[in-house]
């Protein structure tokens, strides 16, 4: 992350923005391996004569940093969604994608949060003692905490304590690539941030004032935020102008549009893989799909689309980098059709399906067309639970991106949906007009074709959209339909 300013204090670090991935945090330890034990060398002399000599015993130290020591910490209040086997399952695969090496699980049954601490006291206390046995460095947790709970934990539990919006950050940070990404985090951890910077800095006394400057002064404190406040709105403005450009990139499309979208590790990438024949890394974590990519995809002979892959989904997203990746998510809330991809083998995948929902009608994509996919339905051992998801979503297509199975069915249900977008034309032209001809092979899907005369008469189904290039293209030419 970029840090927009440099504070002036020791402790902040803990507390200042996030780290490049929790195994790469300032604090992280090094580890030493045991003694290397002595051997002999040779040393061949400049005269060609050779020595033999003994290495002194030394002690090699290993300079890799050492990954993060975290314990999890859940609340589960009585209207919580969780896995009764496994309530703290996804935050280990947050903290596993960001580098972090889990030592410890710690979970609460309450009515409710505990308004200054999140856990009780005596919770805390057995969390404090977890720590120091388990020699932890960081505290997450799986909810999303007020500035001063997390400053009043961190002073019961001795450690460093992140909530769920600052570790997903910390993925995403991780993750971002393109300049877009990069833009895109750095203001969601700023905004993120801005409510926080009272408890990250202990330097609040007044300037000392040097000639000419004595007076009121102005607070580090309100500096600090001045010069947030002016990073941030810079990064909004560069935002604006990458959301705008790619609005008029979406808008001028005239090809059929389809987004993929879904939790994160449903299985989105892959699937575009099956799908195009394309190259997208896939990864088997969390957030390992940051950018759009789009690609151009033959879903019937000649019949093409542009299929894009997006970021994938999480319950309880930060509110603020849905808003920081807005221009990223352009593909899905100007998208003709969504394919929501779907883990049917995930033990909740009801809840997460709920979660994409949630999501999407924040992203004003409620009216756009949908169709469900229950993926990875090789995974799935218990054919009654498959027939239950399929009864729960009767409009939905099983398939497994893995070993392809379904995606035929997949295409078919697609071209459905793209019917409504084509017509049949009947084009009469003569054979010299090679470009018209190329044009119609390569964005219609030809049904007939004849040659009579020097004419050709071609029927095809065409994308309504490409009508007008096609009469513009042709000329004299005759185009019916």
């Amino acid at each position: 992350m970029i840090t927009p300013f440099a504070p002036s204090c020791k402790a902040p670090a803990r507390r200042m923005g996030l780290c490049r991935g929790l195994g790469h945090s300032p604090g992280a330890r090094l580890a030493a391996p045991p003694f290397d034990s002595g051997h002999a060398c040779r040393i061949i002399e400049s005269s060609g004569r050779m020595a033999t000599t003994k290495m002194k015993e030394r002690r090699r130290i290993d300079l890799r940093p050492r990954k993060e020591r975290v314990i999890l910490l859940g609340l589960i209040t009585p209207d919580e969604v969780y896995d009764r086997d496994d309530p703290l399952g996804e935050l280990e695969q947050l903290a596993a994608t960001a580098g972090g090496d889990v030592v410890g699980k710690v979970t609460q049954r309450a009515a409710h949060f505990n308004a200054s601490t999140y856990i009780g006291s005596g919770k805390a206390k057995e969390v404090r003692s977890l720590a120091a046995q388990t020699d932890a460095d960081t505290v997450i947790c799986d909810h999303d905490l007020s500035p001063s709970q997390v400053r009043t934990l961190e002073q019961l539990l001795d450690v460093k304590v992140v909530d769920r919006s600052e570790l997903i950050l910390d993925i995403f940070a991780i993750h971002a690539r393109t300049r877009q990404a990069k833009l895109q985090v750095e203001l969601a951890q700023l905004e993120y941030m801005m409510p926080r910077l009272v408890g990250m800095w202990s330097h609040f006394e007044r300037p000392e004032g040097a000639i000419g400057t004595r007076g009121p002064g102005e607070q580090q404190l309100e500096t600090d935020r001045r010069l947030v406040r002016r990073r941030r709105d810079k990064l909004k403005h560069q935002l604006e102008v990458i959301q705008k450009r790619k609005e008029q990139q979406v808008a001028s499309r005239q090809s059929y549009t389809i987004s993929l979208v879904g939790y994160t590790n449903a299985g989105k990438s892959t699937l575009l893989n099956a799908l195009t024949g394309a190259d997208v890394t896939v990864a088997d974590q969390l957030f390992a799909t940051l950018d759009t990519k789009s690609v151009r995809w033959e879903v019937r002979k000649n019949q093409y689309a542009v299929l894009s892959d997006t970021v994938g989904f999480i319950r309880r997203l930060p509110h603020h980098l849905i808003a920081s990746f807005h221009a990223t998510l352009e593909e899905a809330t100007q998208a003709d059709l969504l394919l929501h991809v779907a883990d049917a083998g995930h033990p909740h995948v009801e809840e997460q399906i709920e979660s994409v929902h949630g999501v999407l009608d924040e992203l004003d994509c409620a009216d756009r067309p949908r169709l469900m996919l229950l993926n990875k339905a090789d995974t799935v051992d218990d054919p009654a639970r498959m027939t239950l998801l399929q009864n729960l979503y009767p409009q939905s297509v099983v398939i497994s991106a893995a070993t392809g199975d379904g995606l035929d069915e997949l295409s078919d249900r697609v071209a459905e949906h793209m019917s409504s977008r084509f017509t049949e034309v009947q084009v009469t032209a003569p054979v010299s007009q090679g470009k018209l001809i190329s044009f119609l092979h390569g964005n219609a899907s030809v049904t007939d074709q004849a040659v009579n005369d020097g004419m050709i008469e071609i029927k095809a189904v065409i994308d309504r959209r490409l009508i007008g290039p096609l009469k513009r293209l042709a000329g004299p030419a005759r185009v019916r339909g």
